[in-house]
């Protein structure tokens, strides 16, 4: 406790003690091979010119977020816009390091201080890419991978906590920076409006379609109308605890507080040194926390984390941002947002994704449903205690009188049975949750709130009654939020998709028809397969007593009862509890069939919309003539009411096929899929199945992926996947919410309307051309190359990643299979973690070379320069190359891989990579990688020592874990490794 008081009342009122080192200059002797002190004495005659530029410190004499040396760079050169980014990473850095030697010794201080001098000291020897200096970069990355050598286990693991935490903190200081920049470039441009005034904002879309000539009506008409669902899914790829997130958030809010505190010049001296002792604070308490998860989260769990986001951040912000883009509307359309427009809604995986998954069972998905509406019943109460307190007006509508009667408060006299009525909907939600079986306590539905609509008349009737008696603004106040949120997050808070394998439905439809003695469905054909659903989806009669599969276990598998009761579950749910049934895996029309047959049989009155998951090459080739199969059936059309979902899987048709020809895949499903709809008069709604890495159909700029897609597809009307640490990053803080539910809408708005080119004959004929080459090129290697899978095994942690505790489903569809099998999130993550970022890339300056070196080479840079699909699809391409690094690649190849085989195949693998990169600056005419992305290059500047030496320390500990596979690796080993693929991730931006 003394120490502890010490620290924190000290640090900020005087320097600190002078550090043996410091992270960007060296100040002390180092115990290292002689070959490599030269590059420390490099270091030091550098350090004076570092010291004021470089972006990081371990060693900042006055460690306070309101030191005026950054704002006094940002007077002098108002370019330098970045100035206040480096004061804060400095301050932090400080901290954690002044952390470090008070809880770990100057020893592990040291060790991290001098591995990041040899990282340094390798960039800025080129990195192994500059010819003149290869060889001393080379001797450098091996003098660090030394040095590594002879840490203690315990080291590993405390070496490698130190840079996680720094890149974590670099990137709670880049996120504060985004907001900054945004609030700063409202000023510069003096806007005055409730959005940000930028291109891929509403506020910048809105007056940019007016320009072009577009109708107001029609503007009006498509926003009100458009509907952008985001999906949030449990896939594996947040490495970070909840309570590490959650610590990353206060951190980012003291720096928002120090930003206010800085920009109105009038905080008290107390005030600066509470916010600079809360930095202390939430610091020490990470670094003093355990960061790895140390039990595999349950689906429930998963679910209510997930939640968590919509509770804490959601909640607020969409009635926040609806409010703005209503006052944006008004400004630029002259009129507002209805209130039951819903232009983004929020549904979920979680709980409900059961592909390959086997611990998602049937009660899972009913507990998880009946949580959500028990926190939406919180939530609404606690918003109608409010508003009860507010609406103390006396005034009211004759409609609202003939309901509350003579009552002296008569807003009150309506509130309270509303609230009463929450209250009970919430027992009776918890009641179930805490029965051991499905039945809990009977009530009156009318007790209790079940049909949306009920409790949005209620509100609309108060809101109506305030505006008849002059009470406008106080009707706009709180009593719109909470109408907004009824529109968009309903009684429900967030509905679940249902998902499961379509071989999983043929075998449930198998058991039934061997049980009726009609022999085996599975060994049908198509045509006899649709007739005999069609047949029975016509007929209504039920099929199955229910529960009788559990007196036939010789004929129900454990498999078939897990699908049949699953239905039972989807037939019990309320209203809007459940969104789609999507099928993965879909190759043909009785897939949906079935599906159907399964939802009616078991008494769903009212079917969810199933939507078939169209993922390999194969799949996505043959999704239109699937679809126009089932519009032909009168049987099927009579149920669907002209609407049709069609999810298109980006992941593992990337896998499957590669990145360039999963894209050109992708785009022409999209536009034969929709002609199909059209032609039969179907509404189809695309879901898009993306992944945070470009490998797996993401994209960091989102605005330009929406209106990269096929022109006339999404209509107004999108969903997408958001998972992982991709939430986290979208929607994890109210600013960052905010603005990424603005992209979302100013993109879906602008997709609709906006003239964009299509892509003529040629260009498609080329498209054909490069995509059959790189699809060819990307199979050669991974598919059939026997030195593939020994290569990859060995070359990346993939086997590793098992141990990670972040996601409750197996990193396989099937247990023992090949990469085949291999979920297309761990097949991107592993490569992820050795920089080479492989399914990205591959196969892809194989096609354009072809291209560039014969005389369609003009055409080629035609379609990069005419036509914006394309060109993202090359810009992304030259981001991850510019993230990757074939050095370190190599580094984990040589420690790793001892097949001689498998080794030279990696090295033809890296060959490949320089090829790609040489082959996309021949395309695009930049002179380096991402030259016209300055804010990339200004990250990875930063980040790239931090994550080279979590690089290194990953093939360290790997190496000794291995070597005793035998025996069971020491739990410091175990959570170096687990540190390492966090740190990684943080320094990449992305996992899977």
């Amino acid at each position: 406790m003394q120490l502890s008081c010490r620290l924190t009342t000290t640090l900020i009122r005087r320097p600190l003690p002078k550090l043996s080192a410091s992270i960007i200059g060296i100040t002390r002797p180092y115990k290292l091979k002689t070959d490599s002190r030269h590059l420390l004495r490099r270091e030091l005659s550098t350090s004076s010119t570092t010291k004021s530029s470089g972006y990081s410190s371990f060693d900042e004499p006055h460690p306070s977020l309101f030191s005026t040396a950054a704002l006094s760079s940002a007077t002098v050169d108002s370019k330098d816009i970045d100035a206040q980014l480096r004061q804060d990473i400095r301050v932090m850095g400080s901290l954690l390091g002044t952390i470090i030697k008070e809880h770990d010794g100057h020893e592990i201080y040291s060790k991290v201080e001098d591995m990041r001098a040899l990282a340094k000291s390798w960039r800025e020897l080129g990195a192994g890419r500059v010819a003149e200096t290869k060889v001393q970069a080379e001797e450098t990355l091996q003098s660090l991978a030394d040095y590594a050598a002879k840490f203690p286990d315990r080291d590993l693991f405390l070496v490698s906590r130190a840079f996680t935490h720094f890149l974590a903190l670099a990137n709670a200081a880049e996120a504060c920076h985004r907001t900054r920049r945004l609030r700063d470039s409202d000023q510069d441009g003096n806007n005055s409006g409730a959005l940000h005034a930028k291109p891929d904002s509403c506020r910048g879309v809105l007056p940019e379609l007016l320009k072009q000539g577009h109708d107001v009506d029609d503007i009006y008409q498509a926003l009100c109308s458009q509907v952008t669902e985001l999906v949030l899914t449990a896939h594996p790829t947040e490495v970070n605890r909840r309570t590490i997130l959650d610590k990353k958030r206060r951190i980012q809010d003291i720096l928002m507080m120090a930003d206010a505190n800085r920009y109105s010049r009038q905080a008290s001296q107390f005030e600066t040194d509470e916010l600079n002792k809360s930095m202390y604070r939430e610091i020490s308490s990470i670094w003093l926390s355990d960061e790895v998860s140390r039990i595999k989260p349950t689906p429930e769990v998963e679910a209510e984390k997930g939640t968590l986001f919509v509770d804490s951040v959601l909640w607020k912000t969409v009635p926040s941002f609806l409010r703005k883009l209503d006052t944006t509307m008004k400004e630029f359309l002259g009129k507002g947002l209805p209130f039951d427009a819903a232009p983004i809604r929020f549904a979920s995986w979680m709980g409900g994704d059961r592909d390959g998954n086997p611990n998602v069972k049937p009660h899972t998905t009913r507990l998880v449903c009946l949580k959500n509406r028990a926190k939406a019943a919180t939530l609404f109460k606690e918003d109608l205690v409010v508003l009860e307190k507010e609406l103390s007006i006396i005034v009211a509508s004759p409609e609202l009188r003939a309901v509350v009667g003579n009552a002296r408060e008569p807003y009150r006299a309506l509130l309270k049975p509303m609230i009463a009525r929450m209250q009970r909907t919430i027992g009776w939600a918890e009641a179930y949750i805490n029965a051991s079986t499905a039945g809990g306590e009977a009530m009156n539905p009318e007790e209790i709130y079940l049909i949306k609509q009920e409790f949005m008349d209620e509100l609309l009737l108060m809101h109506c009654s305030l505006c008849e008696t002059g009470n406008q603004i106080v009707a706009d106040g709180l009593l719109t939020d909470i109408i907004r949120k009824v529109a968009s997050f309903g009684l429900t808070l967030i509905p679940l998709d249902i998902r499961q394998e379509s071989d999983k439905h043929e075998e449930a439809v198998d058991a039934i028809t061997r049980f009726l003695g009609l022999g085996s469905y599975s060994q049908w054909d198509e045509a006899t397969k649709i007739s005999w659903l069609t047949t029975q989806i016509a007929s209504k009669r039920p099929l199955l007593r229910p529960g009788i599969w559990r007196e036939h276990p010789e004929l129900f598998s454990e498999t078939v009862v897990d699908v049949l009761e699953t239905f039972g579950i989807i037939a019990e749910m309320y209203e809007d509890s459940l969104g789609a049934y999507v099928i993965s895996q879909a190759t043909s029309a009785s897939d949906v069939l079935a599906v159907l047959l399964l939802q009616l049989d078991a008494g769903v009155k009212k079917p969810l919309r199933v939507a078939p998951l169209f993922e390999t090459l194969d799949d996505l080739n043959g999704a239109s003539r699937t679809m126009k199969t089932l519009f032909q059936l009168p049987v099927y059309m009579g149920i669907i009411n002209g609407k049709q979902e069609v999810m298109i899987g980006y992941s593992d048709s990337a896998k499957d096929a590669g990145r360039l020809a999963a894209v050109w895949a992708q785009f022409e499903t999209q536009e034969k899929l929709a002609q199909v709809g059209r032609d039969h008069s179907v509404d189809i709604t695309f879901f898009h199945g993306k992944g945070g890495t470009v490998g797996r159909g993401g994209n960091p700029q989102t605005f330009k992926a929406i209106v990269a897609h096929p022109p006339k597809t999404i209509n107004g009307k999108f969903r997408v996947t958001e998972q992982g640490e991709m939430i986290t990053q979208n929607f994890g803080y109210r600013d960052r919410a905010e603005r990424s539910m603005d992209i979302y809408t100013a993109a879906v708005l602008a997709e609709k309307l906006m003239d964009r080119p299509k892509p003529s004959k040629e260009w498609r004929d080329l498209m054909h051309t490069i995509s059959t080459v790189s699809c060819d090129g990307y199979r050669q290697i991974v598919r059939k190359d026997s030195r593939f899978v020994p290569y990859f095994r060995s070359a990346t942690p993939e086997l590793e990643l098992s141990s990670l505790n972040i996601g409750s489903r197996p990193a396989k569809r099937k247990p023992g299979g090949g990469v085949e099998s291999l979920r297309a999130i761990p097949w991107n993550f592993a490569w992820t973690q050795t920089r080479l970022n492989l399914p990205s890339w591959l196969g892809v300056g194989e096609a354009f070379q072809s291209v560039l070196s014969s005389d369609k080479s003009p055409l080629l840079k035609e379609m990069y320069r005419d036509w914006s699909t394309f060109r993202t699809t090359v810009d992304l391409v030259e981001m991850v190359l510019s993230k990757s690094e074939p050095a370190i690649a190599k580094h984990y190849d040589d420690m790793l891989v001892t097949d001689t085989l498998a080794q030279e195949l990696g090295s033809e693998v890296r060959q490949l990579h320089t090829a790609t990169e040489d082959t996309i600056l021949k395309l695009t005419g930049h002179g380096t990688l991402g030259e016209n992305n300055n804010i990339l290059r200004r990250a990875l500047a930063v980040r790239n020592p931090y994550v080279d030496c979590l690089n290194i320390l990953q093939v360290e500990t790997l190496k000794r874990i291995r070597k005793d596979s035998e025996g069971e690796a020491s739990k410091d080993l175990i959570d170096a490794l687990l540190t390492t693929i966090t740190g990684i991730a943080n320094g990449m931006g992305n996992t899977g």
